[in-house]
């Protein structure tokens, strides 16, 4: 795999949020335009500021950083340049697809309703998509409609997601301090999005355990499992004396592993914040290749790109460097988020058809 440019492959983005994706010189001229003080104004100093600050262990401490970026996306106009800017890096990076979360009540400040934020992030992502077509290149997108799971407005941001499900919002998603903050406090909202047949994927595994993934499944009845890393606490592993591996999931394991339930893994931002559960980790402790080897459905996603100071292609090499991955194992990992998806079975075919021949024209 040494000097292959993995740029150049054709990849999935499922686990992607907006205000954490922003260009810093975009944030410094929203931020000037909008009087908000930021802790620098050198585009290089500010990007490795974002990074410093994300990489504290905290998932508190890593939520932080988005209130200088949440602070410059209060207006159409900067909420289509982000959006737009969102997609053209994302197309650079070789995506063809993205899903792109982020919590539409938190873009309210400067008076915009909920209507009116998905309305403009929507036409910046078809800006974006627009001018990769004028290029000849091709990359499609859908907006994730996600609630803030501390807040109380579950259901609102539910039923605004299904109003817009025919105008760019492919799905669901539940967002922010996950600990002391179950799936079931927005039961309501789930119940609903049920009824109307939308999809759903579910932050759980991040910053709490195997309860929050199991409520996730039950009261949330997530699709897929955003992070989900910490489904390795209900997995048994151990050595016998005759050197074989003994494996034991456990319920939720099992339960996710039969059904082959996603996992929205971003190596990077599980180092940042905590998320894997040992002292003095290193990415090799990361349990990607664990469940990956014991036949999880993994995929590879990026969570913030802005504070992780990552793109999908550097997050691909952080594994092929760690776990030593092929080009056959890059392409499983693509596959599994094309399949994974919220978009139409056939919609989902084809972005597999484009990965399988991207990849073999690449070997």
């Amino acid at each position: 795999m040494s000097g292959l440019n993995l740029k150049k492959l054709p990849k999935i983005s499922l686990h992607d949020h907006l205000d954490g994706g922003l260009r810093p010189q975009t944030i410094i001229d929203l931020a000037a335009a909008a009087g908000h003080k930021l802790p620098t104004t050198d585009p290089i100093e500010l990007g490795q500021w974002f990074v410093d600050s994300a990489d504290s262990g905290s998932l508190v401490r890593y939520l932080e950083t988005f209130d200088h970026t949440i602070a410059v996306m209060q207006t159409v106009e900067g909420l289509q340049r982000v959006a737009r800017e969102f997609v053209l890096d994302l197309a650079a990076d070789g995506v063809i697809y993205g899903e792109v979360r982020w919590a539409p009540e938190q873009h309210l400040q400067q008076g915009l309703t909920l209507d009116q934020v998905v309305e403009a992030v929507q036409d910046g992502l078809e800006q974006g998509m627009d001018a990769i077509e004028a290029k000849g290149g091709f990359i499609r997108t859908g907006q994730l409609v996600t609630a803030m799971r501390h807040a109380d407005r579950g259901l609102e941001i539910a039923e605004l997601a299904v109003r817009h499900r025919n105008a760019g919002v492919v799905g669901f998603d539940i967002a922010g301090a996950e600990k002391g903050f179950l799936p079931i406090r927005h039961k309501l909202a789930f119940d609903y999005l049920a009824s109307e047949l939308m999809p759903v994927t579910v932050h759980a595994g991040e910053a709490d355990g195997i309860d929050s993934i199991h409520d996730a499944l039950v009261s949330g009845r997530a699709l897929r499992l955003g992070h989900g890393v910490r489904i390795i606490e209900d997995i048994l592993l151990s050595r016998s004396e005759s050197d074989t591996d003994f494996v034991e999931l456990g319920p939720v394991a099992r339960w996710v592993y039969d059904r082959q339930i996603p996992l929205e893994l971003a190596v990077s931002s599980n180092m940042q914040t905590g998320a894997v559960q040992i002292d003095d980790a290193t990415v090799s402790d990361h349990p990607f290749a664990v469940l990956y080897d014991l036949g999880f459905k993994v995929t590879v996603n990026t969570d913030n790109r802005l504070m992780s100071g990552t793109t999908l292609t550097k997050e691909l090499e952080l594994l092929v460097d760690t776990f030593d991955y092929t080009l056959a194992d890059l392409e499983t990992f693509q596959l599994n988020a094309a399949e994974a998806a919220f978009q139409d079975l056939e919609q989902r075919e084809e972005l597999m058809d484009m990965i399988s021949e991207g990849f073999a024209d690449f070997a």
